[in-house]
């Protein structure tokens, strides 16, 4: 085993866009559990074609003992992949702004049944899957749900989303912690204008109040801050503006 330069991805700054995936010809890196890890290291030539497509700046090249690069068991590896055409990378985490019609009022030209218009105007959603530098966040007006909250509130689209910018997560079933860290990074690096955060009546939906709360505060911005709780018979219980200097 020689000692040469290889990638190194630093978990903690990676949030598993995929970018770098794409960028590896060789198909060394894969997202696994949402973040980007080497596969092998005989598939990494060490010449850092990844490191530009990294907006988190999560790869860097280290020199240390690592398998010699073996390009036929890339070809291999490859093959089996089906990765020539097609590099593996999660198309979901794509960052793209959605472009809309000019959308009827609800409550008024559409006839019964018809279809209602989807105002979703970014994408990714989840929260895990968003870059912080998507060009969609400069200048937005956040609105942060519990993921819950669209299949409890019928009216979501009309009533919550229209110009704002969607991000979705479930402080339970997810890493509270990545969440602070990831929305106070998403805080840090943009101009955010505004943020509701619309959550459900049960008593661990209240945890993503305090994960915006506190990530605000981490970046240092006063940006404003609304709450609204939903009930889990669909209704609105509770609306109210937040100091973001002091705790909800």
């Amino acid at each position: 085993m020689a000692t040469r330069e290889i990638v190194k991805i630093d978990e903690n700054l990676c949030d598993g866009c995929g970018q770098c995936v794409i960028a590896c010809a060789e198909g060394a890196i894969k997202i696994v559990g949402g973040k980007a890890k080497l596969v092998s290291d005989t598939y990494c030539d060490g010449l850092g074609a990844c490191l530009g497509e990294c907006p988190q700046g999560a790869i860097t090249i280290e020199k240390r003992e690592a398998a010699e690069f073996d390009e036929e068991a890339v070809k291999e590896h490859l093959a089996r992949e089906e990765l020539v055409e097609a590099p593996q990378a999660c198309p979901g985490s794509a960052a793209r702004s959605i472009e809309r019609c000019e959308i009827l009022d609800m409550e008024g030209e559409r006839g019964e049944g018809a279809a209602v218009p989807s105002r979703l105007g970014n994408w990714p959603v989840q929260l895990k899957l968003v870059p912080p530098t998507a060009p969609y966040l400069q200048g937005a007006d956040l609105l942060i749900a519990a993921d819950c909250v669209p299949f409890a509130f019928a009216d979501f689209h009309r009533r919550f989303l229209g110009d704002k910018v969607l991000l979705i997560g479930c402080p339970k079933l997810d890493s509270a912690e990545f969440y602070r860290q990831k929305l106070a990074q998403l805080f840090i690096q943009n101009d955010i204008r505004s943020i509701e955060v619309v959550y459900m009546e049960v008593p661990c939906c209240f945890g993503m109040v305090h994960l915006v709360h506190e990530s605000i505060k981490e970046s240092g911005k006063e940006i404003p801050l609304k709450l609204t709780k939903i009930g889990i018979n669909g209704e609105i219980l509770e609306t109210m503006d937040v100091n973001t200097g002091v705790d909800a």
